[in-house]
């Protein structure tokens, strides 16, 4: 089945060929994180955004380059991508423009722009490139930090065994863009001298005749009568092409072809997709050694760092360790900087009133616009220092190791260990942890990891569990040094946790059922991580946050205000301002006349919720959540809760008339809410009905936030309604199975 193309990243169908006027087209292409963006800049003059993070050319760019003698070629700069085996649009796109596939013109030279850091990973992408047969100059960054590690790069010998010009380049000091000019512009006048027999060619007969079979199947406008680079677009694909892919415009004869390809060898025992890599690879390890010399003590000290970090056991605690510090962090150190968001909008909100005193103009700008602004920027100090760890631990090295230790637990659940590292940033907040999947290479594991990050135990959940907790399981002890509490909060997250990857083991056997690509990383060496680089991440992701996810955010919010707020009812009104003119013709002291006040405010605003379409809703569920424990104001508890889950204890606080300024620690709303009775006398809340309800909360997507940010990123409504439906119905499953299953034993 072809899946439809919602995806983060543009359609290649929606890109338009570079415009040619009669000037060469040079490509520039490589690896995210190489400083390929850097050298567009450079060679240009174009001041394109520079950033050391996958996904930095998300669009294609092209600039004129200006050549010796006044001449001047076109630069396109394309999507980075780790490989021409492309599976996600953003990688065809790469693909097309790299291999000149129609309606793309075929480039007069690719630009490569190798890491020297990371040779390995690099030169995969590059056999590839040579294997098509474009002229190529490669342009080799990262040496200074090479040479400052202690390890040294033979650029001869690189040159003899690729067959193409190697030109170093230093992004921060321009250093060899004068050669890369001179370089491309004697390639462009003798592209036969930069066009390299490919370096490696399968050798195997089983494989060379599952090449040739595809290539035959190839069309014509694709390759021609080059022999050489109809093979290696075979080889691309028996690669890219499978049931899952997302690839449009591969005619069927050719995918057809390869489907067969892949049955038979299948029913052979053999893995195309190993062959295939692991040769190049091979190449690659054999001719490694040769290109960069490492120091010994160097090459000593790492490996002993590795032998712990990646050690199953050792190497998992240190991980957990590393992230208890990141997440606690996140709580400590945001909380000043959220405490100032809130109190700013606070203070805004309290001058809106006084200029616009009341009504419904300045109950829609305080309780809409205001408190909706707010919604959005709460999250953007989490989301800053999420980012800023995440930034440090890449830029360490560390992150590709927590990728490799994960994946041995990973992969038994259909994915492989990156996508372990959005997982765990749930835990403070879904809506970085969905963008963080844009790090991973094929959309079925994007989609795949999206519909399970919500599951995992954010922040926002915690004021939530801290109340009821708090309310309704008293300090005890079990065993008499175990403390209840505590132990029902950290249940609570291991819950969460087995919940999501059950719910990842299902779906990524039915609905997103597909080939686990394995995980081919190489460790990149540790290093000192670049400051200006991880903060530059932390202000494209903040900014992608707000400009992205932040409209749909603000307009959810103001909607959901409506429904809490309409209709109003005159005769409330007047009668709530008589009793207050009651009141302050009383002889009362101003601190008693103010407390008086307050609560006469609190019960007010309490009737107009009652009677709100939100209310009315409530009591519309109230049958369905009447099997979970639940009545119709815990009903709009959750609707009001659909803005943010912490919500909930502010619209209670509304529904019991305890004010919208109570907190999880506000013992007048535990006060009512556990005074609360049914019509038949028994009280509404009790352990069992407190259980039930952290239950749903730990499951249920009550969260417009992180729907908005699941839209986002599919560009779908498609996915977010199936996020919301399937998580909402684990939570009343859940819920039911707790309530009921704990009535049936007597623990109501």
């Amino acid at each position: 089945m072809q899946p439809s193309l919602e995806s983060n990243v543009p359609r290649p169908g929606a890109v338009t060929a570079p415009t040619r006027t009669g000037k060469p087209l040079v490509v520039l292409a490589g690896n995210p994180n190489t400083g390929k963006t850097s050298l567009f800049n450079r060679l240009t003059g174009q001041q394109l955004k520079v950033g050391n993070y996958p996904g930095v050319t998300v669009e294609r760019h092209e600039a004129r380059l200006v050549l010796g003698g006044g001449r001047s070629a076109l630069l396109l700069d394309v999507p980075g991508t780790y490989s021409l085996s492309s599976r996600s649009a953003e990688e065809q796109i790469a693909v097309m423009a790299v291999a000149g596939l129609p309606p793309h013109p075929r480039p007069d030279l690719v630009l490569l722009v190798v890491d020297a850091t990371q040779l390995t990973r690099n030169l995969y992408f590059a056999l590839q490139v040579l294997e098509i047969g474009a002229p190529v100059v490669i342009a080799l960054t990262m040496v200074d930090l090479l040479e400052r590690r202690g390890e040294t790069l033979d650029r001869k010998a690189l040159e003899e065994e690729l067959g193409v010009p190697v030109v170093p380049f230093c992004g921060t000091t321009g250093s060899g863009a004068e050669e890369l000019r001179s370089t491309i512009d004697a390639a462009l006048d003798h592209p036969e001298s930069v066009r390299s027999t490919p370096p490696w060619m399968p050798s195997d007969a089983a494989l060379r005749s599952d090449i040739e079979h595809v290539a035959r199947a190839l069309p014509e406008a694709w390759a021609g009568s080059d022999e050489a680079r109809r093979q290696a677009l075979a080889s691309w694909a028996l690669l890219s092409l499978d049931e899952e892919d997302e690839l449009v415009g591969v005619p069927d004869e050719l995918r057809g072809t390869v489907l067969e390809r892949r049955r038979s060898a299948e029913a052979a025992g053999r893995e195309l997709e190993r062959e295939i890599i692991e040769g190049r690879y091979t190449w690659i390890d054999r001719h490694a050694p040769r290109f960069v010399q490492t120091r010994d003590d160097l090459r000593g000290i790492s490996e002993r760092v590795d032998a712990v970090l990646l050690h199953p056991v050792a190497g998992f605690a240190i991980f957990l360790a590393v992230m208890g510090v990141v997440f606690q962090s996140l709580f400590t150190w945001s909380d000043p900087a959220i405490r100032v968001v809130e109190g700013a909008f606070g203070w805004l909100g309290e001058r809106a009133a006084s200029l616009l005193g009341d009504g419904l103009v300045a109950d829609f700008v305080i309780g809409g616009l205001i408190a909706g602004m707010g919604s959005v920027l709460v999250f953007l100090p989490q989301i800053l220092l999420l980012f800023f760890f995440i930034g440090l631990l890449e830029d360490t090295g560390y992150m590709a190791r927590v990728a490799f230790l994960m994946d041995r637990i990973m992969k038994r659940l259909g994915l492989h260990g990156r996508a372990f590292v959005p997982m765990l940033s749930g835990f403070a907040c879904a809506i970085p942890a969905i963008m963080a999947t844009r790090t991973m290479e094929r959309r079925r594991d994007r989609m795949l990891t999206m519909m399970v990050v919500p599951l995992m135990t954010c922040s926002a959940r915690l004021p939530v569990y801290t109340l009821l907790i708090a309310a309704f399981f008293p300090p005890a002890h079990l065993l008499g040094f175990v403390p209840v509490q505590g132990l029902l909060m950290v249940a609570m997250y291991l819950f969460s946790t087995v919940v999501a990857l059950a719910a990842l083991a299902v779906l990524g056997r039915t609905l997103f059922k597909g080939p686990r690509v394995p995980l081919l990383l190489e460790l990149p060496p540790y290093r000192r991580p670049q400051l200006a680089s991880v903060l530059r991440m932390m202000w494209s992701r903040g900014k992608l946050f707000l400009t992205e996810a932040g409209g749909v955010i603000l307009v959810c919010t103001i909607l959901l205000w409506g429904l809490l707020y309409f209709p109003r009812g005159e005769h409330l009104a007047a009668e709530f301002d008589a009793q207050r003119e009651a009141l302050v013709e009383q002889e009362l002291s101003p601190e008693v006349l103010d407390e008086r006040l307050a609560e006469l405010d609190a019960e007010r605003q309490g009737a107009h919720l009652r009677q709100s379409y939100g209310a009315r809703l409530g009591h519309w569920i109230e049958p369905t959540i009447e099997p979970l424990g639940f009545d119709w104001k815990i009903g709009v508890g959750l609707i009001g809760a659909f803005a943010a889950r912490e919500v909930f204890i502010s619209t209670m606080g509304i529904v019991y008339g305890a004010g919208d300024s109570v907190d999880e620690e506000s013992a007048t709303l535990r006060e009512r809410m556990a005074a609360e009775r049914r019509n038949d006398g028994r009280p509404v809340y009790s352990p069992l009905v407190a259980l039930s309800l952290m239950v749903f909360f730990a499951l249920a997507c009550q969260c417009m936030s992180t729907l908005a940010a699941v839209y986002r990123e599919t560009h779908s409504w498609r996915w977010p309604t199936f996020l919301f439906f399937y998580m909402t119905a684990l939570a009343w499953l859940a819920s039911f199975a707790v309530y009921q299953g704990g009535r049936l034993f007597g623990f109501e």
